[in-house]
């Protein structure tokens, strides 16, 4: 679909890709390691997938949580799937910090306090997407 921003190239930094899925790094500027895991093909829904592709996008969305505790080890990881926005399958993957400004809220709710936000290091990124692929690989190939 053409005005669907989830079908075209991701402007995101891609930490890793096949042909069924991407995993991207959002770089919010309050959760410097928000991932996303998003689908190649328009799907809307996890139940218009044959089960097998639902079993292998919660494989992705588990070995990114996975990865993301072991390098940035949050006090707590988020996942959405919440598609309002943009009908398009993806799942939100967050590590959340008790220092965080929405924490224990959602981070689309009303902060709770102030908090200065840290850019991810380059090394902390480069971490982050060999073991996010490290993670994956071995998921899907087991």
């Amino acid at each position: 679909m053409r005005d669907c921003p989830l079908c075209q190239p991701t402007p995101y930094d891609l930490l890793w890709q096949d042909d069924f899925c991407r995993v991207v790094l959002l770089h919010d500027a309050d959760y410097p390691a928000y991932c996303r895991v998003e689908l190649i093909a328009h799907v809307k829904e996890m139940t218009d997938l044959p089960p097998a592709a639902r079993a292998r996008t919660m494989k992705v969305v588990f070995a990114v949580e996975t990865a993301l505790r072991e390098v940035i080890q949050p006090d707590k990881i988020n996942l959405a799937s919440l598609g309002n926005k943009t009908p398009h399958m993806h799942w939100h993957v967050l590590p959340r910090f008790e220092s965080d400004k929405h924490f224990p809220n959602s981070h689309w709710g009303s902060a709770m306090r102030d908090s200065e936000s840290q850019p991810m290091r380059q090394d902390v990124r480069d971490h982050l997407q060999r073991v996010v692929t490290m993670r994956v690989e071995c998921a899907l190939n087991s």
